[in-house]
């Protein structure tokens, strides 16, 4: 189980579906208004909302709440948000990259190292990991869009740079410019994608064993359960094996 593809995967790992949904909604949200706020409210005309309101729908969030989302970045009042980046390690040497959104650094970043210690991890200096990854664009489509021939024909014409397909969907990478231009000429082919957005792509991966994952789930899901925190990248690897036997 790659770190970079399948947090979706493990933030459904636990029950309260509706209590996920719910923050869920919340941190798409967060995003789309930060997005609309820092260029144009109009998705056609700013790349970073057209990924936000992507993931948005890939999400299940309702077209209401999303132009909600959109119109608060325009409010007098609206909530100022710092985007934060840290970096750590978790059980087993894995690296960290932890995305947040926050209007309260200083809890934020409270909450973010209590999670991370509490779980067998540590944070570090800035840039203490992200050297190990690439800075890339990321689209991600469901494996209903095709078989892995026809998409990689795709991404090929639309100047990808990279495609990784299993059974559970295709990541096409790309470099940053190119992210939202090769997004465009895919759609027409493919369809609109379930998410576009800058990524961090682990250069090497470390493949985690049964208690060393357990506790990595564990520090991942204490972190998802923030809603200041928006992502988590890293640069593990968790067999299928392994998968079933947590459950």
């Amino acid at each position: 189980m790659a770190g970079h593809s399948k947090f979706k995967n493990i933030m459904h790992r636990k029950g309260a579906q509706d209590k996920k949904r719910a923050a869920a909604f919340s941190k798409l949200s967060r995003e789309i208004t930060v997005a609309a706020k820092s260029g144009l409210p109009d998705p056609a005309m700013n790349a970073r909302l057209r990924a936000a309101v992507l993931a948005a729908r890939a999400g299940g969030m309702p077209k209401d709440n999303i132009e909600r989302s959109i119109n608060k970045a325009s409010a007098s009042d609206a909530e100022v948000y710092e985007e934060i980046r840290y970096e750590g390690f978790g059980p087993g040497g894995v690296s960290l990259i932890i995305e947040a959104l926050t209007d309260n650094r200083n809890r934020t970043a409270t909450n973010v190292r209590t999670a991370v210690s509490k779980n067998g991890g540590n944070l570090g200096a800035s840039g203490s990991v992200s050297h190990a990854f690439d800075r890339m664009g990321l689209i991600n489509y469901p494996a209903s869009a095709g078989d892995a021939e026809k998409v990689f024909e795709a991404a090929l014409d639309a100047g990808a740079d990279d495609v990784s397909s299993s059974d559970e969907g295709h990541e096409i990478w790309t470099d940053v410019a190119s992210l939202h231009e090769v997004a465009k000429a895919l759609e027409p082919v493919l369809g609109e994608p379930e998410g576009a957005k800058l990524a961090w792509r682990p250069q090497t991966s470390i493949d985690v064993g049964e208690s060393d994952a357990a506790t990595l789930l564990k520090l991942i899901d204490a972190l998802d359960e923030d809603d200041d925190v928006q992502q988590v990248w890293g640069n593990y690897e968790v067999s299928d094996e392994v998968m079933e036997r947590l459950g």
